[in-house]
């Protein structure tokens, strides 16, 4: 198996030095980088890390304020890069008003996005599938009224009370990835094996439906790259 990482997981290390943690997010054996910021690398510092590296770009957390205030410019980012992910880490559809706004943000950009060949997608908190002061459920929300990627976040589906694998049946080609990720009800993130999260029937799910396995851990207890290591030898276990 092929396991990605996003490296908010090892931010404690990416901050510091980012070259440094693409080079022990391989040495751990992930093979995909799901990057959240590029602290002031160029393109060309990214993809030379990733390629000394032998790692692959799976996507990146990037805002839809970027799209905005420069679309050209972040696509050609992106494109430099190798970028085929824009996903989007969060957004704030606390009503309506917000929900409807951010809809046609993504009528807008997802066909733009898609002629340069990038896909857009969104990634959950437990608060889009929680309602929102108008009484309206966010993921569902844009499940139906667009047509934009989905990163299921499955510690936090679990956490809003959602069935995480019933929620990757549901979204069929829409699911771009799943972030594998375990905690404690409440919204306490642990490394894989270490929660209450249905961490086996997620991973199991995903590999028979063919779904990329992005692992996130939140705490850096005691570090970033600690965690990541845990996690991976996690999923070793739930190979056998």
């Amino acid at each position: 198996m092929k396991y990605g990482i996003q490296l908010y997981s090892m931010r404690d290390l990416a901050e510091r030095d980012l070259e440094a943690a693409i080079a022990e997010a391989s040495h751990i054996g992930y093979k995909m980088i799901e990057f959240a910021g590029f602290f002031g690398r160029t393109p060309e510092q990214i993809t030379k890390a990733l390629c000394e590296n032998k790692i692959e770009l799976f996507g990146t957390h990037s805002g839809m304020g970027e799209l905005v205030a420069d679309f050209e410019g972040t696509v050609r980012f992106h494109k430099a890069i190798g970028n085929k992910n824009y996903i989007i880490p969060h957004y704030p559809m606390r009503n309506k008003a917000e929900l409807d706004s951010f809809v046609e943000l993504v009528k807008k950009y997802q066909p733009m996005l898609k002629e340069e060949g990038i896909r857009l997608s969104y990634h959950n908190h437990s608060m889009e599938y929680q309602p929102n002061e108008d009484g309206l459920y966010p993921n569902p929300e844009l499940f139906r009224l667009t047509d934009i990627g989905f990163e299921i976040d499955t510690f936090w589906a679990f956490n809003a009370g959602e069935d995480p694998v019933e929620l990757m049946e549901k979204y069929g080609d829409r699911l771009t990835c799943i972030h594998l990720k375990d905690g404690f009800k409440g919204g306490k993130g642990m490394p894989l094996g270490m929660g209450e999260a249905p961490v086996k029937a997620v991973y199991e799910k995903a590999v028979s439906l063919g779904i990329p396995i992005i692992v996130e851990s939140e705490t850096c207890d005691p570090t970033g790259p600690d965690e990541a290591r845990i996690c991976f030898e996690h999923l070793k276990t739930l190979e056998k």
